[in-house]
């Protein structure tokens, strides 16, 4: 299983961009996918998470600029970032949990290979 993740790039300030996550591989179902973030020197925090019914949950610092969304169909992932600011720069990772596999008896946890999101000032 990989989650590949794609959209980072530089934005100005106040600009905005969509990350995509696509999960591929043998996959059954997924429960919570998401985005977390790390800046340099920070640990990674949680920015939001969806369930597969479409429950979502946000850090206060982006609730009201970014959206998350899936498409359970493609087991894909999205985050829409508006109103950016500076201090959203970071590594935007994507996770898949609850992952179950075809045949086998466990859940599994997966991340994507992490994409940079800088916005200047």
């Amino acid at each position: 299983v990989q989650l590949q993740a794609s959209g980072g790039g530089l934005v100005q300030a106040g600009g905005s961009l969509r990350l995509s996550c696509a999960a591929s591989g043998n996959i059954f179902s997924i429960n919570v996918m998401g985005w977390y973030r790390q800046a340099p020197g920070k640990q990674r925090d949680l920015v939001a998470v969806i369930s597969p019914g479409g429950s979502t949950n946000y850090a206060d610092s982006v609730k009201g600029r970014f959206t998350i969304s899936r498409d359970n169909a493609k087991n894909t992932v999205y985050l829409q970032m508006n109103s950016l600011k500076p201090e959203d720069t970071a590594v935007y990772y994507c996770n898949a949990d609850g992952v179950v596999r075809p045949g086998l008896p466990y859940e599994y946890i997966y991340w994507g290979q992490g994409t940079q999101v800088t916005v200047s000032s």
